[in-house]
């Protein structure tokens, strides 16, 4: 394959938004756990919770929400990584662990931003079904969602938890993208090929571990933070003080099973989608290139 052929920086965002579809009910079981202020629950008990009192559709809550927040957040991520990483690859095409951290966190920044209030929906209507019925905000949609944040709170609250969000998309993009990438070129300098889905499959599981364990204080933080009405904690460092000290250093790490058991099959199926689109894309220009050449010769003649 050449790497004269770039391949679309949307790419990402495509394969995340598919990948949505099946990750979907690990991340809701994940907020659900951190979200939850008292006694450690485990995740088995959250799960027989949600079907025993939504159902099955309960484990869809807020979906609408999920996959417009990976149309701007990882599209965007993606895309100042893959943007940045080009620039700053070695001759030989190497990366190293300085250069992907770079990468990362410059697009975990840039997304994390644009990808704030659809996260701040996503967050409320997975938790939702959760709280009292008092409480509970009923959105229909994502849109509904961020119309009513806008007309009933005010367009900041569509930023609430920024920092923690900017932080955990830094250490994620960092972790999880970043970490697959030194983990590939790791395991193909060993002996395995570049394009197999093997080499993929086990790249992503490794990235998986790292940023579930990476992310897991920043998410836990956010998490408490977007899904408040009032003000509960003086930013992210407060958080992460607070939250350990009242509740245990395990706090932190709340949601950590399910963080693992939804990113695992999230980073494997998104990876394993990105590298087939841009195995396709390559293979479609390269012959394309081919035909136009053949054609040129064939005119000259």
């Amino acid at each position: 394959m050449s790497n004269n052929i770039q391949t679309p920086l949307y790419f990402g965002g495509i394969a995340s938004v598919i990948t949505t579809l099946f990750s979907h009910p690990g991340d809701l079981i994940k907020v659900r756990l951190q979200a939850y202020r008292g006694e450690l629950k485990s995740s088995i008990q959250v799960i027989k919770d949600i079907y025993r009192y939504e159902g099955i559709k309960g484990y869809f809550n807020g979906m609408s929400a999920g996959m417009l927040r990976q149309a701007t957040y990882s599209t965007v991520r993606f895309g100042v990584y893959e943007t940045l990483l080009v620039k700053m690859k070695q001759k030989n095409g190497q990366v190293s662990l300085w250069q992907v951290l770079v990468a990362g966190c410059a697009g975990g920044a840039i997304g994390g931003l644009v990808g704030n209030p659809a996260d701040v929906a996503n967050v409320r209507m997975q938790n939702d079904a959760s709280l009292p019925v008092s409480q509970r905000r009923n959105y229909n949609s994502v849109f509904d969602a961020l119309g009513r944040i806008v007309k009933e709170e005010g367009v900041g609250k569509l930023y609430l938890g920024l920092i923690p969000n900017i932080g955990m998309s830094m250490a994620m993009t960092a972790s999880q993208i970043g970490s697959y990438d030194i983990f590939k070129q790791i395991l193909v300098y060993y002996g395995m090929r570049d394009s197999s889905p093997y080499t993929h499959f086990s790249s992503s599981v490794l990235a998986s571990l790292v940023a579930a364990t990476v992310v897991s204080p920043i998410d836990v933080a956010k998490t408490r933070i977007m899904d408040s009405n009032v003000k509960i904690y003086n930013g992210l460092f407060d958080a992460l003080v607070t939250i350990p000290r009242k509740e245990g250093m395990v706090a932190l790490f709340k949601g950590w099973t399910p963080a693992f058991l939804r990113l695992a099959p999230h980073t494997i199926i998104m990876f394993l989608i990105l590298e087939q689109m841009k195995k396709y894309y390559i293979e479609y220009n390269m012959n394309s290139q081919k035909l136009d050449t053949r054609s040129m010769m064939l005119g000259k003649n």
